[in-house]
């Protein structure tokens, strides 16, 4: 099978590298993460001119028509940045969505919006009582007229609190955990009855808890059709966990690269801890396990692009080996660091908190074993 990319996939991936290199060191990332906004507004201008907002869009909905190799790219080069800008949030979530759903006048609208980068979003799926289950909704909406009645509380919505248009999971049949009866809509959080309560999440994004009451909406603003959102949920979120496995891996790759620098000039009686056979060994368990989530990524992302069958098990298996590999690499490079690798003011520890989080977005690595069980024995 030939894994090279393509000439387009090559100049994107060149092309996000070099942003990293000449923009986003650890010290200015740092300064972007403390802006109001989590993030530095400026450089989200800039993915729009570089057209890398636009990628993962149908060429119909004025995107470049990009698949879930170009995701890849693009999320893993990201990764070995640590860029906090909303990707995942604003174009693969959000965006998704709106894509997944149709083409109509609002679709098409909202969508040249994020392209051009005048529009941030968010998705707000999660409740206290859900866990990882996307079904799990007791947020509810009623008919009333010519509009829906909202009510409910949605929490860790990531870029929640910047976000100018919001779509929201509500429960409009059935009960709690049933995967029917799921629809979507799209609110400002603006609107009367709609309330924030923002934070941040210890890899320093800034997420929201939501609270809606008597919020209504109108009946334009469904995406997709009425009690059909959890299969739209579960295509964009399945397209979503590729793209943070991807990221996983460019985080793997710095983590891995940057121990290995280290221990080339750290010295301990007397000689460099590089060329300690131990630590060689470990060294060589992190590059043998970031090379494990390369290939098994690999193996996903083609399943997912010829949409076979093995392909949600692929994933699964995916998401339970970024999580355990995750935790290997992270505590690796700390320990090696040894004491600076717990200080604020390396870049280790952040990038390690980034792969705890990562572990956790759309279930840990034991969420996922159980789910992967599941189709094993199916």
């Amino acid at each position: 099978m030939n894994f090279n990319l393509s000439e387009e996939q090559a100049m994107i991936k060149d092309s996000i590298a070099r942003f990293v290199a000449d923009n986003y060191n650890f010290e200015k990332r740092r300064k972007n993460v403390a802006m109001e906004q989590g993030f530095n507004p400026a450089y989200w201008q800039t993915f729009a001119e570089l057209g890398w907002l636009s990628i993962p869009f149908p060429e119909s909905l004025g995107g470049f028509g990009g698949g879930a190799v170009d995701t890849m790219v693009i999320m893993e080069e990201l990764g070995k940045g640590l860029v906090a800008e909303p990707y995942i949030a604003t174009v693969l979530l959000f965006g998704g969505l709106l894509a997944q759903s149709g083409e109509g006048e609002l679709q098409q609208k909202l969508i040249s919006q994020i392209i051009d980068g005048s529009l941030q979003g968010g998705f707000a799926y999660l409740e206290r009582q859900s866990r990882f289950e996307l079904s799990d909704i007791k947020t509810s909406a009623s008919a009333q007229g010519d509009h829906y009645c909202l009510n409910g509380e949605k929490t860790v919505v990531f870029n929640g609190p910047v976000a100018d248009q919001l779509i929201v999971s509500v429960r409009t049949s059935g009960e709690q955990c049933d995967e029917k009866g799921i629809s979507l809509f799209l609110i400002d959080p603006a609107a009367e009855g709609v309330s924030l309560t923002d934070y941040r999440l210890m890899d320093g994004q800034r997420v929201a808890n939501i609270s809606l009451v008597n919020v209504l909406v109108s009946k334009e603003h469904l995406i997709g059709e009425l009690d059909q959102g959890y299969s739209l949920i579960e295509a964009v979120v399945s397209k979503t966990m590729l793209a943070i496995s991807a990221e996983a891996l460019g985080i793997m790759q710095k983590l891995t690269s940057t121990t290995v620098e280290y221990s080339k000039t750290r010295e301990q009686f007397g000689t460099a801890i590089g060329r300690f056979q131990v630590l060689q060994h470990r060294m060589v368990d992190m590059f043998i396990a970031t090379e494990q989530v390369r290939s098994l990524l690999y193996r996903a992302v083609c399943s997912a692009d010829a949409n076979n069958d093995d392909a949600e098990k692929d994933l699964r298996a995916l998401k339970v080996l970024v999580g355990r590999s995750g935790k290997l690499i992270g505590g690796e490079a700390i320990q090696i660091h040894g004491g600076m690798g717990m200080t604020d003011e390396l870049d280790v520890g952040h990038y390690v908190k980034r792969l705890m989080m990562i572990n956790t977005t759309f279930g840990d690595a034991d969420y996922n074993q159980q789910k992967f069980s599941a189709l094993a024995n199916s």
